[in-house]
């Protein structure tokens, strides 16, 4: 795993480097995913079961035996050992808690003028989420995606779930069933995203397509963005861990690695102003990779995209952490909710020695579907209000429009439509 110091000549360059990453810009990756939705839309369900054989080699004959009833969810939820279901129950119900807290309501206010002004917020009518499959299955982000959109009130939730080999983990069909999912078809991959798009003969279109994917399920998102809404485009798994003061050097180890373990492209972070705290964290990453099940890929991940980072203090670590904007951040240290006044870009911001990233991926209550690569300078977590949108209310007086006609006609003329300003001009001449 590198290291880098802040003092070092070219460190700027460097970490600018280590960030650096694009995930759908590969010519070839888009004109096969531009391809795959053509070929959707052009023949639907035909063509969504080809690919599914062909990619998932999934025994189904035909498209009805890629949908799954919810009788089937439900014995799967019926299934799970008593101390699994408890857990799901638990975390789908610090998951709602928390989401109904995000729920928007309309308002409306009367002006000086005598107009009514205000915003109604109504639910999406039909979303659709995506749950990665293969290498690993996610009964998590069932709950992260679905729950919000149930609470917001979006009356259809269509999931769509790879099935390699016509084999699927029993607790994602359980968490659908808890989290309230309409629909679930077993099928993956940019076909998936432009089934949701665009509807075929079985699949509804939807309005808006949530969840991760791989690089062909992010390209087909970004295609479709348009004629849908989307969440976001994730790019790998991130964590950055800053430390000060009396820690562990095992736990913090152990929390970078529970994000390398994702993915040999995701990123961890460590960054101290302590050298032998940097030190004692390094020999227990190593140590950890030696009994981790998923320790190839790890090892791939921090020596491909890891740092350590020493820094002067805890000023400059803020202002690291600032130009990162990571998916993840953990504070570890006492004053961590002071720093957390100070850090403007993260997804989500774990504080104190007591609070593992892992929690919020399962558990703590907010949305893991977070901002990757950066974006969170501009975007937030998912939540209840991905799910909603607003309408502006306006009704107008018949003694307020006068004010408010005369200044719409005057501007109007200004801009040289002239329809505008005779319409205006209508209701208070």
């Amino acid at each position: 795993m590198r290291r880098l110091s802040t003092q070092d000549q070219n460190f700027k360059q460097v970490f600018a480097d280590l960030l650096a990453f694009e995930t759908v810009s590969d010519p070839e990756l888009l004109k096969t995913v531009d391809q795959i939705i053509a070929d959707v839309r052009q023949h639907g369900n035909a063509h969504v079961l080809k690919l599914t054989q062909q990619f998932d080699r999934h025994p189904a004959h035909q498209f009805s035996d890629l949908e799954l009833t919810q009788q089937q969810l439900k014995t799967a939820f019926e299934g799970l050992s008593t101390e699994v279901r408890e857990a799901l129950e638990l975390a789908a119900n610090r998951i709602r808690e928390f989401h109904q807290a995000q729920k928007q309501e309309g308002w409306t206010y009367v002006d000086a003028l005598g107009n009514t002004l205000g915003q109604k917020v109504t639910p999406l009518d039909r979303v659709g989420i995506y749950v990665p499959g293969g290498l690993a299955s996610y009964p998590s982000s069932v709950l992260m995606n679905a729950v919000p959109a149930h609470v917001a009130g979006v009356p259809e939730i269509i999931m769509v779930v790879p099935a390699p080999n016509g084999e699927l983990n029993p607790l994602v069909l359980a968490a659908a069933y808890l989290a309230g999912v309409s629909r679930v078809f077993t099928i993956g991959g940019a076909q998936a995203v432009a089934a949701l798009a665009y509807g075929t003969e079985t699949i509804p279109a939807v309005d808006k397509i949530t969840g991760p994917g791989n690089r062909f399920v992010a390209a087909a998102k970004r295609a479709v963005f348009g004629q849908v809404g989307i969440d976001m485009i994730a790019g790998p798994s991130e964590i950055l861990v800053y430390a000060e003061g009396a820690n562990n050097a095992q736990w913090l180890a152990m929390d970078l690695l529970s994000q390398a373990e994702h993915d040999t492209v995701a990123q961890a972070v460590f960054i101290t102003p302590d050298e032998q705290l940097l030190n004692d964290v390094e020999l227990a990453i190593e140590a950890h990779l030696q009994a981790l099940p998923k320790a190839e890929i790890a090892r791939t991940s921090i020596a491909n995209r890891g740092a350590l980072v020493l820094v002067k203090d805890r000023a400059e670590a803020v202002e690291l952490i600032n130009q990162v904007a990571p998916e993840h951040l953990e504070l570890c240290l006492d004053e961590a909710q002071e720093m957390a006044e100070d850090i403007r870009h993260a997804g989500a911001i774990f504080m104190g020695r007591y609070t593992p990233e892992a929690i919020g991926d399962y558990c703590a209550g907010p949305n893991h579907v977070l901002p990757t690569s950066g974006t969170a300078r501009f975007s937030s977590p998912l939540g209840v209000y991905d799910f909603q949108k607003r309408s502006s209310l306006i009704m107008c007086s018949e003694q307020g429009v006068k004010t408010l006609a005369k200044t719409a006609d005057i501007l109007a003329q200004q801009e040289n439509l002239d329809a505008h300003a005779r319409s205006a001009r209508y209701r208070y001449q």
